[in-house]
């Protein structure tokens, strides 16, 4: 509960809402909604941008032998499209809300640091845009996976992976300087009376993300830059020959893509955790356990990453260490599910769109956690590794998991962003075509990788083509109900009915409290949680 004055959340004061105008206001803005609302805009950008080099993927592989494509720009796309929509679409997205809701979640004027804020926003579309020009460079743009193994990234690399190692370098730098700006603002500007254990889960599971962002991101820039070296300044870290380990590239990058996999999966868990319980008219079940869970999953992400190098021929005895550490990690997980379905467990439940995607997530999420788990145990990985059942997992994991909550995301909150109700009609369709298509899209790739295709390649063995045919009709129809999504942003945006400071009944928080549209500065004084 909350003691609040309309003073207090700006509404009565017009000078408080003053905003600049014309396209300097989003150059120049320190406004954490307006470069939230960037980063929101520039994600979907992406996402689509890396949704049609998917298309080109799945047109590819729509029958066997070779239809489209070049195999070397096939490899292109398959890089690039990973590249994108892990640095620009799902991160972003996060960074995006994280700078819309926090500071509203816990009282606070602005973020803490809002020059660097506009900096880390604003590097981000000259890191992508270099990306993608590298596609047009002489000898293509990086083919080398988007977890670009060395010697592919050095010994056999196009020219232009000098580009792609200082598009990286960027997103890690905006990555980190997003990063300290939450923890600086979560520490120092929480409303007088909220301790850290009445934050809402959502600015918990950010505040654990962003730690694990500063700790990783300097490991990846570390193997990007010996990835460079190597390639153009004759060092041989990765190189056998001059008395380097390839191996050793495989332990740097998995030691920073293990926990960037939770820093994609984190932010999802605190937005379910607001969104199931105020669909179920209930408070949210466990909420210390779901905290702890969120740490306890975060540090044991450091001692996981090798169950991605089962094949490399460690010891037996790392193997099992790594294939233990991996099991363990699914307690905490199942806590949060638990934790879930206990919460709609005899509440009043509705299902507007914002609760389809969570309840989606939840089922969907749960499946990826489950093939995750088949692929912790080491024999049966030896047959998993580099199948499309990989593919399947981590899709299921990314896809349904981390995209759909940011889709939760946006339709329960876009009513207080615009001030307008969305199309329900047009959301309804966007979801059961969406829930439909991804499962069609995922599913069978498991039944692929089972039976043993093998991925990243333009072309297969015949016995594939039926499935793959289901697969990619599935790919492009996922792809084609995005633009619902789209159609619907746009309407919203422009108009329709009015929404209330609360749109949703069983919606609580700091953030429902404030009118809708948001009044651009929100908390003139904090107000006092009681």
């Amino acid at each position: 509960m909350t003691d609040m004055t309309p003073d207090q959340v700006g509404a009565d004061h017009h000078d408080h809402d003053h905003k600049p105008s014309g396209i300097m206001r989003w150059v120049l803005t320190t406004n954490h909604k307006d470069i939230g609302t960037m980063y929101l805009l520039f994600s979907f950008a992406m996402f689509l941008t890396g949704g049609a080099m998917a298309m080109v993927i799945r047109a590819e592989l729509f029958q066997p032998g070779l239809q489209l494509v070049e195999p070397n720009f096939f490899n292109q796309m398959t890089t690039v499209h990973g590249l994108i929509m892990v640095f620009g679409a799902v991160m972003p997205a996060f960074t995006g809300l994280a700078n819309w809701m926090v500071p509203m979640m816990i009282g606070a004027p602005d973020m803490a640091l809002p020059r660097m804020n506009n900096w880390s926003f604003w590097i981000l579309p000259f890191a992508f845009a270099i990306l993608l020009m590298s596609l047009f460079m002489e000898g293509g743009g990086p083919n080398f996976g988007w977890t670009f193994y060395a010697p592919l990234s050095t010994t056999y690399s196009p020219d232009s992976t000098a580009l792609f190692v200082f598009a990286v370098h960027i997103m890690g730098i905006s990555s980190i300087m997003g990063a300290i700006n939450v923890i600086v603002t979560i520490m120092n500007l929480r409303a007088p009376g909220m301790t850290y254990m009445k934050m809402p889960l959502f600015v918990w599971t950010w505040f654990i993300t962003a730690f694990l962002l500063i700790a990783v991101m300097p490991v990846l820039a570390g193997a990007v830059t010996m990835v460079l070296t190597d390639k153009y300044f004759a060092t041989s870290f990765f190189d056998a020959a001059g008395g380097g380990d390839p191996v050793m590239f495989q332990h740097i990058f998995w030691f920073f893509g293990h926990p960037e996999v939770y820093i994609m999966i984190l932010p999802s868990f605190g937005i379910i955790s607001a969104i199931v319980p105020a669909f179920s008219r209930k408070k949210l079940f466990g909420y210390a356990s779901m905290v702890y869970a969120t740490a306890s999953i975060a540090g044991l992400s450091f001692i996981v990453w090798a169950h991605h190098m089962f094949t490399t021929g460690m010891p037996v005895f790392a193997e099992l260490f790594f294939m233990f550490c991996t099991m363990l990690i699914s307690v905490p997980t199942g806590v949060k599910v638990f934790n879930w379905v206990a919460t709609m467990w005899r509440g009043s439940m509705t299902f507007e769109t914002p609760m389809l995607f969570a309840l989606a997530f939840i089922v969907l999420f749960t499946i990826g956690g489950f093939s995750g788990l088949m692929l912790a145990i080491t024999p049966v990985d030896f047959q998993y590794h580099d199948t499309y059942f990989v593919v399947a997992h981590f899709h299921y994991v990314l896809v349904s998991g981390a995209i759909f909550s940011i889709m939760a995301a946006a339709y329960y909150w876009l009513p207080k962003w615009t001030g307008h109700m969305y199309d329900t009609k047009l959301a309804s369709w966007h979801f059961w075509c969406s829930l439909i298509s991804v499962n069609v899209l995922f599913f069978p790739m498991h039944f692929l990788g089972l039976a043993g295709m093998p991925r990243r390649i333009p072309d297969y063995a015949l016995q594939f083509a039926d499935i793959n045919a289901i697969v990619s009709i599935g790919g492009f129809a996922f792809g084609l109900s995005q633009l619902i999504f789209l159609a619907l942003i746009v309407k919203c945006i422009r108009g329709g009915e009015k929404a209330p400071a609360k749109p949703w009944d069983g919606a609580e928080g700091l953030e429902w409290e404030v009118p809708s549209p948001a009044p651009y500065h929100t908390f003139s004084t904090p107000p006092r949680i009681d």
